[in-house]
């Protein structure tokens, strides 16, 4: 595809409304408009903040305090967990500069940028406060105002990278708010250091109104971050001078965010679980912002479909042991980690969400409530009704096992090709896996390499992806799915659902998949059939699944046998080739070539690890059909 066809493409998909939004963004940076309203330089600050200290502090368990603890203490010795991951060293000067950040934009890092943004994020600073919380150790609170002083003075008002983008700016500023609220009663929070808080959070908040136009082209995540950050700014210090104009900016687009990039049914404008938990923690904060300082509830508009995204996770989660699919982007975003649970536990944002945006208790587990209450939500009346389903991600489940299949209708940029993905789950356990992100911007391939469709549990045709894949960060020719049929059995549960993609219409095909539940597993049913014009050709549709790295052992061309602790499996493929297994880029059986990105999972940002993958192939005239049978015995 060349330029031209690729840019009408691109009008075409994107509308011209955020390609002007862009383009006036990069007329602001190469004509140095941006330098000229973000100067270097501090600004004095006022008066007192318009939100009070927290008067109380979140009581928790002995075990959680002592896992706060330890991980405060690790940052006290210069090591921090990013992305949720392994301990690596803090680097508070990642990104510092003595130029401008406007300059720095134009020129791409020598390293993949999250690596420097992260440790700015704050994150670290929310754990040494949550510490100090739980024990009033002192020097907890002292370990915060040293590091964040080293961190100010390396990164001077938008000079570096640090003010690069300004949905980081957002996150920090509200993420020192917090701190200020929880450390204020500490020895070492002088009246100078808050006063020097103060004033970093109005240059924070300056930053943001001059390229809030880059939020509206992205229209995601970016949007609600900078918006919830100019809030926090207006309604934290209420005399400044803009306070009223940051915050009445920023609930306009708040509203407009929420209303605009969650739809009727829940489903999040992104189509990712770590983005909608990031979306959710985003109107948690600044729901309790709002009544903390008694200000104008949400429209109705923007609580229905507030409520509509916490059913949504909700529908998700595996209520023992919080864990999600791991659908579409995940760059190990965790905005306010306000628990000892892990990064992959979604049960602490989905209990928040229901108590404020439902009035109900999705779980009635003490020690998920940390988050809960350091937003200031009340228990409500118990749960009454059942675990809900996603309209995009309908769940088939029995009494062992769930089936989620992605049949999503985009509204905007899709970040991974991976409709009809099949993400299945025996006794808690991710039997089949999304392989996640690893990497946005690593030496290739692994730059965003884990957005195809050949990647995914799901299927390719001659070869050809479900959409058209423009740029890393970019899909058109979008695929576009429906539900075409469902049954329930007499509990009314989901026994057997059909949805359809039609990604293939170039190629005159659909793809159909029927996910049907069995005695011992599921039945899944790929068909591949002609659409428009009949056409009598050979097609190949090549059908993968990612499985744990178990031990495995190929039983029959067609039947592959992997034993789990506690289970084995068996996976029957008919209708397709004998079996091809990939690990680590690896052929381990199989005579077809590997790419270097099948067989590997990542469970969030910078990690990635072995997986099996499974891939069969079908060839013939349309329609072709391969059949994927799941049966699953106890040790």
């Amino acid at each position: 595809m060349n330029f031209l066809q690729k840019s009408f493409k691109a009008l075409k998909y994107l509308g011209f409304r955020k390609i002007w939004h862009y383009t006036l963004y990069r007329i602001g940076l190469q004509t140095g408009h941006y330098r000229r309203l973000t100067p270097c330089e501090h600004v004095d600050v006022t008066g007192q903040p318009g939100i009070s200290p927290y008067q109380h502090f979140p009581q928790v368990s002995d075990e959680h305090k002592a896992l706060a603890l330890a991980e405060a203490d690790e940052i006290c010795q210069g090591r921090v967990r990013l992305f949720g991951g392994e301990s690596v060293p803090l680097d508070l000067e990642a990104g510092a500069s003595n130029q401008h950040w406007s300059f720095l934009e134009r020129n791409p890092p020598d390293q993949d940028i999250k690596f420097i943004w992260e440790p700015g994020r704050f994150g670290w600073a929310i754990t040494l406060a949550r510490a100090f919380a739980f024990s009033r150790n002192p020097s907890y609170a002292q370990d915060f105002w040293d590091k964040t002083i080293q961190f100010l003075a390396a990164h001077p008002p938008n000079l570096g990278r640090q003010w690069q983008s300004a949905q980081e700016v957002a996150i920090r500023l509200m993420v020192l708010v917090i701190c200020d609220r929880a450390l204020a009663q500490a020895p070492s929070s002088t009246p100078e250091h808050r006063q020097r808080l103060w004033q970093a959070i109005a240059e924070h908040a300056l930053r943001i109104p001059p390229t809030l136009v880059y939020a509206r082209a992205q229209n995601n995540n970016h949007l609600l971050s900078e918006a919830a950050g100019l809030y926090t700014a207006g309604v934290y210090l209420p005399d400044h001078p803009r306070a009223a104009q940051w915050r009445e900016l920023g609930w306009r687009w708040l509203n407009w965010g929420f209303q605009h990039q969650i739809d009727e049914f829940g489903t999040y404008t992104q189509h990712s679980t770590n983005y909608h938990r990031l979306m959710l923690q985003l109107a948690l904060f600044t729901d309790h912002l709002r009544r903390e300082g008694n200000h104008q509830d949400w429209p109705e508009a923007t609580r229905k479909r507030l409520a509509a995204a916490a059913r949504w996770l909700w529908a998700l989660i595996d209520p023992h042991t919080g864990l999600a699919p791991n659908l579409g982007a995940n760059d190990g975003a965790y905005l306010f980690p306000l628990t000892s649970l892990n990064f992959e536990d979604y049960r602490p944002v989905v209990l928040a969400a229901g108590q404020a945006f439902l009035d109900q208790d999705s779980y009635a587990e003490a020690p998920l409530g940390e988050m809960s209450d350091w937003f200031n939500l009340q228990a409500p009346a118990p749960m009454n009704e059942r675990q809900p389903h996603a309209a995009d991600m309908p769940r088939v489940s029995g009494k062992h096992g769930r089936a989620f299949l992605h049949a999503a209708r985009y509204q905007d940029r899709p970040s991974h090709a991976d409709q009809l993905h099949a993400d299945l789950w025996w006794r808690g356990v991710n039997v089949a896996l999304d392989p996640g992100t690893y990497l946005y911007s690593g030496e290739p391939p692994w730059d965003n390499a884990l957005v195809k469709g050949s990647v995914h549990n799901t299927l390719i045709l001659d070869g050809q992806d479900q959409m058209l894949r423009a740029g890393r960060f970019l899909w058109l020719d979008w695929a576009q799915a429906d539900i075409l049929a469902h049954e329930l059995d007499q509990a009314g549960n989901l026994q057997r659902i059909t949805a359809e993609h039609d990604g293939f219409q170039s190629l005159g095909a659909r793809h159909r998949r029927t996910v049907t539940r069995t005695s011992a597993g599921w039945s899944i049913r790929d068909t591949i059939i002609s659409c428009g014009r009949p056409e009598r050709r050979i097609h190949q549709a090549q059908l993968s699944w990612l499985l744990p790295d178990w031990t495995w052992q190929i039983t029959r061309p067609d039947e592959i046998k992997l034993v789990g602790p506690n289970f084995s499996m068996q996976l029957t493929i008919q209708g397709g080739t004998p079996l091809c297994v990939f690990r680590g880029g690896q052929c381990l059986h199989g005579e077809m070539p590997p790419e270097p990105t099948w067989g590997w999972t990542s469970p969030t940002y910078s990690i990635k690890r072995p997986a099996l993958m499974l891939v069969s192939t079908a060839e013939g005239f349309l329609p072709l059909e391969i059949h994927s049978e799941w049966q699953f015995d106890e040790h």
